[in-house]
């Protein structure tokens, strides 16, 4: 071999090797996305299950109390806050999950979109931490060397998914009004995780503790039924963490050391509990003793225990109304359900020891369950999907320890269950999420799975009566009246409805029955001024208002309505205060716009007027009466031309209203064009005159 390439090979030789660190740098940079790699899909995966509810609106269950017709959370201003930490409102206690909203409606207005997408992004929260948590706890519970790597992440990730993306969740996520589970169920999975790495550290973990109990706290400042987590940690002392029972015994000195460490916890749930049960009694929601007895009460939280059980292994056919019917606790449904308690109950027993996590996941989830259990039965339903959103975690757990269990055997058909278990769940989620889009979708959907439901019944109706569909709403409130005969809503319904399709005295009729069934029904009242109003009798009109403001003073229906009344009789000053009242109650009220220009108008004001009639526009661009009533304000302004443009874009939208067909035959006059005003006259002759204000029916 030559010299010159003796040389290039001692050069090739002579290269500086990589150090060390530099060959060790790519499998840890490895082994940090395989670490990071599951909670990151289970994420995707959760947030391309529920992107429908992005498209979701406000519903007529609740949303409409809690958003719409409240003023009080929008925003985080002093007023504000003083509201959310002290309000009982529709019988709950959550100020954080309210400081939330009030962020939302400060980033979005009332655009649905950003209450949904808050939710599920909390939800996909939940979802990573409980990733983590599971991983924890199937470390802890392997009793030889704890078993890591793929099949444990993978394990976890199939718990984290099972949970976030099963169709118990869509009611939880896609529901505004629910963002009290979301955001009580992050702060209860941060605490259960922060507790266990206390429990794991050798110098007491002291900080973490309380940052525990401070989670706790927050927890239950955004929904009281978190109130079961000191008993749910007493379970985990038992199993994983081996902390109670077995040879340390249950009253030793190191088990009487973990029941002192539940003290803070456990004052902490009682001044909760305290809490719920004091904004339960604001609203009377709470079924009395001599209405539900002993054995009702145990027969339903029987049924409820079988009942998410059931939906836990088959969610289908779900609902966000199971309603109470005429209790029987030895009818069939109640007796099935007695046996499955039972059943899971000794199997629970009987494998204690082989499966000491089975017994563990069932009583956590009596536990979790135990405030919504028919015990304290509170509203018109039996069960409800929202109330596994805690109570489904032991579940999931169980399903990842299994997956655990059987991947060293079988990895290829676990991987395969894993797979389809978690599509199927995806694909009946995403098809549940959109039931929740709108009012019509999601009551259509409950009446369709239970026809004798009259709250259904009258849903349906409502929003059929809503597009102006009166014949068909009515026919709803009816059946509903004829499964329950003392519905006060139904007949408050039925006369609104009734009256917009002129027969006030049989309106009349229902809005008695409905006061006298339930004398602090607000919306009977309004209803009922607002036929009194059409009668001329504009004094008890009003009086019938205030009777409605007396029980719902955010009642913006009844604010606009007044301010009609006392628009003609001339009070222009206090019918605008009253439209300004309605229009902080409903920002995008587009009837308050309406008679607020009508009252601008006839002060002169007819530039501001103008202003009115286009937000009016901007909310509700079929509104026939605000093109009136702008082309009334252009032809004042000599705007002949455009007005007669806004009379025509109003008698597309309503074809039979006199006052137009009078105001474009006086356009058509001033410009000379006196045969085509004559035709007009004759047509508003033939019609019935209508009122240049507004008012809602219902």
């Amino acid at each position: 071999m030559s010299r010159k390439s003796r040389s290039r090979q001692r050069e090739v030789n002579a290269k500086p090797q990589p150090p060390e660190l530099r060959r060790d740098e790519g499998p840890e940079s490895a082994r940090r996305w395989v670490r990071w790699l599951p909670p990151l899909l289970v994420v995707l995966v959760t947030l391309a299950t529920f992107l429908p509810a992005l498209q979701n609106q406000f519903v007529a269950w609740d949303d409409d109390q809690n958003f719409l017709a409240n003023p009080h959370y929008r925003g985080l201003g002093w007023r504000h806050l003083c509201w959310m930490w002290t309000t009982f409102h529709m019988g709950h206690y959550l100020p954080l999950t309210w400081m939330t909203l009030g962020m939302d409606y400060l980033l979005w207005g009332m655009n649905p979109v950003g209450y949904h997408l808050t939710s599920l992004l909390l939800h996909a929260a939940n979802a990573v931490v409980f990733y983590f948590l599971v991983r924890r706890l199937l470390t802890l519970a392997l009793l030889p060397p704890p078993e890591r790597g793929r099949a444990l992440a993978v394990s976890a990730g199939f718990a984290a998914l099972v949970f976030a993306v099963h169709p118990l969740r869509v009611e939880s996520v896609a529901w505004a009004t629910e963002r009290r589970d979301v955001l009580s169920g992050l702060f209860y999975l941060l605490a259960l995780l922060v507790y266990l790495r206390t429990c794991e550290r050798s110098d007491g973990g002291r900080r973490a503790y309380w940052g525990s109990v401070a989670l706790f706290t927050c927890a239950l400042l955004s929904k009281s039924m978190a109130v079961s987590l000191p008993v749910v940690l007493l379970i985990l002392d038992v199993y994983p963490l081996r902390r109670l029972g077995g040879s340390l015994g249950w009253w030793s000195e190191p088990a009487r050391r973990v029941y002192l460490e539940k003290i803070p916890f456990g004052l902490l749930a009682g001044a909760g509990s305290a809490m719920a049960f004091l904004a339960i009694s604001q609203i009377h929601n709470m079924a009395p003793l001599d209405k539900l007895g002993v054995p009702g009460r145990l027969a339903l939280s029987a049924y409820s225990l079988g009942f998410y059980l059931w939906k836990t292994v088959a969610p289908v056919s779900l609902s966000h109304l199971y309603e109470l019917r005429m209790l029987n606790p030895w009818a069939t449904p109640f007796l099935l359900s007695y046996g499955v308690v039972l059943a899971v109950t000794a199997l629970a027993l009987t494998l204690r020891h082989r499966v000491p996590g089975l017994p563990a996941a069932w009583i956590a989830y009596i536990v979790i369950l135990l405030p919504v259990l028919g015990i304290f039965q509170n509203g018109p339903q039996i069960a409800a999907d929202r109330y596994t959103y805690l109570a489904g975690l032991a579940w999931a757990i169980l399903a990842g320890a299994a997956l655990l269990s059987g991947w060293r055997r079988h990895p290829s058909v676990v991987a395969a269950l894993l797979v389809a278990i978690s599509l199927s769940l995806s694909a009946l989620t995403w098809s549940q999420v959109q039931i929740w889009h709108d009012s019509e979708k999601l009551w259509t959907h409950a009446l369709a799975l239970d026809p004798t439901s009259p709250e259904a019944q009258s849903g349906v109706g409502a929003t059929l009566a809503a597009r102006g569909k009166l014949a068909e709403a009515i026919d709803h409130y009816e059946a509903a009246l004829r499964i329950k005969p003392d519905f006060a809503e139904a007949h408050s319904n039925l006369g609104a409805a009734l009256a917009r399709q002129g027969k006030p005295t049989e309106a009349v009729d229902h809005y008695q029955q409905a006061l006298r069934l339930k004398p602090d029904l607000a919306e009977a009242h309004n209803s009922w001024g607002l036929v009194l109003a059409d009668q001329g009798k504009l004094v008890e009109a009003i009086d019938h208002y205030q009777q409605a403001l007396r029980i719902k003073p955010d009642f913006g229906e009844a604010h606009n309505n007044w301010g009609v009344e006392l628009a003609q009789q001339g009070k222009l000053a206090e019918a605008i205060d009253h439209y300004q009242t309605a229009l902080r109650i409903k920002p995008n009220y587009a009837d308050a716009h309406t008679n607020w220009g009508a009252a601008l108008a006839r002060q002169g004001k007819l530039v501001e007027a103008i202003d009115h009639y286009q937000t009016a526009l901007r909310i509700k661009p079929d509104d026939a009466d605000a093109h009136t009533n702008w082309g009334v304000a252009l032809a004042q302004q000599g705007k002949l031309a455009e007005a007669i443009d806004h009379y025509q874009t109003a008698l597309r939208i309503k074809p039979d209203d006199a006052d137009v067909h009078t105001n474009w035959g006086e356009a058509l006059a001033r410009q000379g064009k006196l045969v085509e005003a004559m035709e007009h006259y004759q047509r508003a002759a033939k019609r019935r005159p209508s009122s240049a204000e507004v008012r809602p029916t219902q």
